[in-house]
C-alpha cells in the first residue's frame, strides 16, 4: 500500500527531474498503484472518464496479476452499460471493495457485487463528493442528514450491498436533539483523473471537457493522504504557456501525466468533441431539431410547465 515512506520508481524518476517533466506512459503510471491501495476515479457516464488509464490498469492486471485487492471509490457511474469505463476494472482479485454512489452503467461491476465476489457499498452520490472534501481536510467523518431512514441508515443495511460486506462505514449520531449520519473518511492512495491540456509541470486545464466535477477535491484528497495523482490529457503544452486562470488542477498536486490515444479521449462515449458541451458557445435553439410527438415529448412538455424563472433545477440522466 502506498504511504509516505514508499516511493514508486515512476515518482522517483519524476522527482529526479526527467527531461519530459511529469509526462509518463500509461504503463509507467499504472506501476504507481500497489496491492491494497484505495483508488478513486472521477467522471460521469462517459464525460471526463479517464479511459486510457482504466484500460492501462486493466491491462497491467491481466498481464501481471497486479495490483490486487484494491478499494475503489467513485460517485457517479462511469461506463457505457457494456465494456467501457469502470467496467474495465471488474475482475476478481483486482478489486476487494467498492464504495459507489451510482452503480448504473457498470453491469460487470454490478455482477461482481451481486455474486458476492467483492465487498460493496452504495452511498448517496452527493455524500461521496462531500467525502472527498472531508478527506482532503483530514476530517474523520462526513456528517449529514442525507440517508436517514433509507437503506444507508445503519439501523437498516448501512449501505451494504451483499452479505460478505460486514464493516460498518456509517454511524448514527445526534447533535442538539437531531439525528445525523456520520460517514467514515479513509485515505485515498491514488486518483485517476482527466483534463484537456497539461504543461510539463503537470498544470491541468479542461477547456474541452464537458464538466469539471470533483477533480480538484480528489487531487487534494489524494495528496493530503500521502497519495498520488495521475491525469490523462489530450495534449501537452510548454512550461509557462497555459493561462493560469484556466488551470483547474495545479501542477503541485499532480504526479503523473499520460497523453491519451485519441480513441480513448472522446468528450463523451457518444461524442468525440462538441464545443457546445464545453460551453465554448451556445447553440441557437432554432438550430436544434424538434422532438417527434411521442411519449418523451409529452413528458418533457409537462415538466416544462413546472419551471419558473430563477428556479434551481437538478438535471439527471434518463427521460426526458
Amino acid at each position: 500500500m502506498n504511504n509516505k515512506g514508499i516511493v514508486s520508481p515512476v515518482i522517483a524518476d519524476i522527482r529526479a527531474g526527467m527531461k519530459r517533466g511529469k509526462i509518463v506512459s500509461v504503463d509507467e503510471a499504472m506501476r504507481v498503484i500497489r496491492d491494497g491501495d484505495t483508488v478513486s476515479i472521477d467522471g460521469f457516464i462517459g464525460g471526463l472518464a479517464p479511459e486510457e488509464l482504466l484500460i492501462g490498469l486493466e491491462r497491467r492486471f491481466l498481464e501481471t496479476g497486479e495490483p490486487k485487492n484494491l478499494t475503489l471509490i467513485f460517485a457517479a457511474g462511469i461506463g457505457d452499460s457494456k465494456d467501457k469505463g469502470i467496467n474495465h476494472l471488474a475482475h476478481e482479485c483486482l478489486l476487494k471493495r467498492v464504495i459507489a454512489g451510482h452503480w448504473g452503467l457498470v453491469p460487470k461491476l454490478q455482477r461482481l457485487a451481486l455474486d458476492g465476489k467483492i465487498e460493496a457499498y452504495n452511498f448517496p452520490q452527493g455524500v461521496i463528493t462531500h467525502l472527498y472534501r472531508d478527506i482532503a481536510g483530514h476530517a474523520p467523518r462526513t456528517i449529514t442528514h442525507v440517508g436517514l431512514g433509507t437503506f444507508v441508515d445503519p439501523r437498516d443495511q448501512g449501505g451494504k450491498v451483499n452479505t460478505i460486506t460486514t464493516e460498518d462505514l456509517v454511524e448514527l449520531i445526534a447533535f442538539d436533539g437531531r439525528e445525523y449520519l456520520a460517514y467514515k473518511t479513509l485515505p485515498i492512495h491514488v486518483v485517476l483523473l482527466r483534463g484537456t491540456t497539461a504543461d510539463m509541470d503537470g498544470n491541468i486545464t479542461m477547456e474541452k471537457e464537458a464538466f469539471t466535477l470533483e477533480v480538484l477535491q480528489l487531487a487534494m484528497a489524494a495528496k493530503n493522504s500521502g497519495g498520488f495523482v495521475i491525469v490523462q490529457v489530450e495534449r501537452i503544452a510548454e512550461r509557462g504557456a497555459l493561462n493560469a486562470r484556466h488551470v483547474k488542477i495545479p501542477g503541485i498536486l499532480v504526479d503523473c501525466v499520460v497523453v491519451a490515444k485519441p480513441e480513448n479521449h472522446w468528450q463523451t462515449y457518444g461524442t468525440y468533441y462538441n464545443p457546445a458541451y464545453s460551453c465554448e458557445f451556445k447553440v441557437p435553439t432554432a438550430t436544434i431539431e424538434s422532438l417527434p410527438m411521442d411519449e418523451r415529448k409529452i413528458i418533457a412538455r409537462r415538466v416544462a410547465f413546472e419551471l419558473q424563472p430563477n428556479m434551481v433545477v437538478n438535471l439527471g440522466i434518463g427521460m426526458p
